[in-house]
């Protein structure tokens, strides 16, 4: 990435990080006025004439000593009242998380590609893990989660499946993905199981042990963000079309049962090339969302879909490949990465609209699949801006 690209990815940084301070000292601003108010209530309540000074005088002894009234119920009512009421207040302050979204990570490569380009090839050929991820690495790094679709193994072992592709990374390979600060992966998709059910458990147990949350499938996730519980719903829908949707609102109704104040489903539909999503993939995506989804993320079809505002939420119908090792030359390269800030407070996420797609490339190089991602500048940023414009849904 050339110097003026770092220079306007930390300018972009900046900018997001004083927008959240100003956010976040807004905040702490109407609390402490809050609390100062609540507070003035409370001792206004303890010192009113009938509550204190006139009840002392009323019960003044003959000796002419005053009791002492400080731990007197209604006293010690007032304030109790005044600090549950600081507390409730605290409690419901508005904490802002920003989530970053990105499409198909396949992490390995198929035993029948050509080896001399391969993603394993080029992994062994630069001997860095950081790598790959090197182009968005601080985008990803200045959010508070980031969530990629990954797509295939991470597997020592197994057989291979009988398909057209299959796809097999070393276990090593979460290294990628944590240095690229990389913190959730889905796992619900077509290659999940390509070297079989322990391929897939395989892959669960590294990510896992590196710090990455995994989910999909019937296996939700509930992370705690910033004092925030962001469920995440993993759904595989190639193989049961439409009949996926009771599972999808099942999960979303359990992490709601948990907790969960933000809830982001993620769906592996959608037919391959195709730049509109059809009908089974936007009747889940309402559904997800009349159900409690806050945002809908789409991948398998290896391009861009529209984006879509719906009942006042988004939906990211497909997102493209990412840091891709199923291609060495997609003749489609643009990708994308979502990016929404979500406003919490209390129980309530705020529709407040602060989103940004980065247009980008799953590749560094415009001739070849390089394998590292990387956003888009001048004239290519501005048509893929404007494709993803295109696209858009209304």
């Amino acid at each position: 990435m050339d110097k003026e690209r770092q220079k306007e990815l930390r300018k972009a940084q900046r900018i997001r990080e004083v927008r959240r301070n100003i956010m976040i000292l807004c905040a702490i601003g109407i609390v402490c006025i809050a609390v100062i108010v609540v507070l003035a209530v409370g001792l206004r309540k303890d010192n009113s004439p009938k509550s204190t000074q006139a009840m002392a005088e009323d019960n003044q002894t003959d000796s002419g000593e005053v009791p002492d009234t400080s731990s007197s119920p209604l006293t010690i009512a007032g304030r109790l009242e005044g600090e549950a009421d600081a507390k409730k207040i605290m409690e419901s302050a508005p904490v802002t998380l920003t989530i970053s979204a990105a499409g198909d990570c396949t992490l390995g490569s198929d035993v029948n590609f050509d080896p001399s380009t391969s993603f394993v090839t080029k992994y062994n050929e630069v001997g860095d893990p950081g790598y790959f991820f090197a182009n968005v690495k601080d985008i990803f790094s200045a959010d508070d989660l980031t969530i990629v679709n990954l797509e295939g193994t991470l597997t020592d072992g197994g057989e291979r499946a009988d398909k057209t592709f299959a796809f097999r990374g070393d276990p090593s390979y979460t290294q990628i993905l944590t240095s690229g600060s990389v913190e959730a992966v889905n796992l619900a998709n077509n290659h999940s199981k390509d070297y079989g059910l322990q391929s897939y458990e395989d892959t669960i147990s590294h990510v896992e042990a590196a710090g990455i949350t995994s989910f999909g499938y019937d296996r939700t996730a509930l992370m705690d963000i910033k004092g925030v519980k962001v469920g995440l719903v993993g759904t595989y829908v190639l193989a049961e079309g439409i009949e996926s949707k009771q599972g999808m609102i099942d999960n979303i109704n359990a992490l709601k049962e948990q907790g969960a104040q933000l809830i982001i489903v993620s769906f592996h539909w959608g037919t391959e090339k195709e730049y509109s999503p059809d009908e089974v993939q936007t009747e889940l995506a309402h559904a997800a969302i009349d159900n409690g989804a806050h945002l809908v993320l789409g991948h398998h079809p290896h391009v861009l879909q529209g984006v879509e505002k719906y009942n006042g939420r988004f939906i990211c119908y497909s997102l493209g490949n990412f840091c891709f090792g199923g291609n060495k030359n997609p003749s489609d390269k643009d990708t994308m990465i979502f990016q929404q800030t979500f406003t919490i407070k209390g129980e309530e996420v705020v529709q407040d609209d602060v989103v940004e797609t980065i247009p980008c490339s799953l590749s560094s190089s415009s001739s070849i699949n390089n394998y590292q991602p990387t956003p888009s500048e001048g004239s290519e940023k501005e048509r893929i801006q404007q494709k993803i414009q295109e696209l858009a849904i209304s």
